[in-house]
């Protein structure tokens, strides 16, 4: 891969930067011969990173909690999905103009239909009550689901949930539930959670260069 003065810089900011996103992203420039480089930054304050992205004129950049919420105050335009749910995963550089977007609820969605499309009779119970269990409550509303929310006020009726579709949006691992249900789990570590991961990511790659993700699994 080249680098010079044309190449589009790309990245994510988290607390915590992980290898992933530049695994693949990276892998996803090189198969097209994009003159392109993605890099993850742990950052501290996400209006310095945004101001940071505008300065060194980044194609675009991700982010992940605990920012997705308080990005939006940065940038200049904001999707309607972003409105709607209240937070973004992804920021796009339109010759100057900020926009964030959330690639979260569109990953959701697609799940969601997988599990839906032939049983419709499934209920679907949502775990937690943050900003990615919004995401994928939007997702369900847009798919005309009846959803139920469980939160720390009412987590034990985790214990009664039967013949459902479970999704959880927190960071609560091992999570125990009835064999009757189908558990969809946000986690990067389980294999749901990867999936997610690499569908999100594929909407965020779309969005960057207007191609399809070329990694599939």
């Amino acid at each position: 891969m080249r680098v010079d003065k044309d190449t589009l810089i790309f990245g994510s900011f988290a607390k915590k930067a992980g290898n992933n996103g530049c695994k693949m992203f990276n892998a996803a420039f090189n198969y097209y011969r994009l003159n392109a480089l993605y890099k993850s930054f742990s950052v501290d304050n996400i209006e310095d990173a945004v101001k940071s992205a505008r300065i060194l004129n980044f194609s675009g950049f991700a982010i992940t909690m605990p920012f997705k919420k308080d990005v939006i105050k940065y940038v200049d335009e904001l999707d309607d999905s972003v409105v709607e749910i209240g937070s973004a995963n992804t920021v796009v550089n339109n010759n100057g103009i900020l926009k964030a977007y959330n690639t979260d609820y569109m990953a959701a969605k697609e799940m969601l239909y997988d599990y839906f499309q032939n049983t419709p009779h499934h209920k679907l119970v949502i775990l937690g009550d943050g900003g990615y269990s919004v995401s994928v409550q939007y997702s369900a509303i847009l798919m005309g689901l009846d959803f139920k929310v469980v939160n720390r006020q009412n987590w034990n009726d985790i214990n009664k949930i039967k013949n459902s579709v479970v999704f959880n949006c927190t960071s609560v691992s091992n999570i125990d539930i009835h064999e009757s249900n189908d558990y969809i789990d946000c986690l990067i570590t389980t294999e749901t959670g990867k999936k997610l991961s690499l569908i999100q990511a594929g909407y965020q790659f779309k969005l960057y260069t207007g191609l399809d993700f070329p990694i599939k699994n």
